[in-house]
């Protein structure tokens, strides 16, 4: 079942952000010494608290017998523009499905507010999730280096 997350779920779905890209971050060799902002290492409570409460993003989840498997955050970056973040599901529960149902519901919640265009951005070196989103119709739109990260950021859009 997919839902809103409640306030009192932040820590939880903090949490379940930190392992899942965990798996990322070990794949590619990301510390929090070589990646402090990478969001394995830099998601909080505190933070996701702020973008719901202040900012109003959507927080939702995939639950499954009481327990959270999966999660993203969707916001609107301007006018007919949504950005999807964290899209995660957690290593237990892989392979089956959820991360497709996020991403479908994701679409669905920004095609519904008016969307046009949803926008994303990846590890660029991580192939075989671009191809994942691929897969679902996004494309490749640019990459950017940062110095705080010891990886490209891919950009990636779909149109509604």
């Amino acid at each position: 079942m997919i839902r809103n997350i409640t306030v009192e779920e932040i820590p939880l779905c903090a949490g379940l952000i930190r392992e899942s890209f965990a798996t990322v971050a070990e794949e590619f060799g990301f510390t929090p010494e070589n990646a402090p902002r990478f969001t394995a290492f830099a998601t909080t409570a505190e933070r996701l608290t702020w973008q719901m409460t202040r900012e109003g993003r959507i927080m939702r989840v995939f639950a499954e017998n009481g327990r959270i498997a999966g999660y993203y955050l969707l916001h609107c970056l301007q006018e007919d523009i949504w950005e999807l973040n964290n899209l995660c599901v957690h290593p237990a529960f892989r392979h089956r499905m959820i991360g497709k149902t996020l991403l479908e519901d994701c679409l669905d919640m920004a095609r519904n507010a008016g969307g046009a265009a949803v926008r994303i951005g990846i590890v660029e070196e991580n192939q075989k999730l671009r191809r994942w989103y691929e897969s679902f119709g996004f494309v490749h739109t640019g990459t950017q280096k940062f110095e705080f990260f010891p990886f490209t950021c891919g950009y990636m859009e779909i149109q509604l």
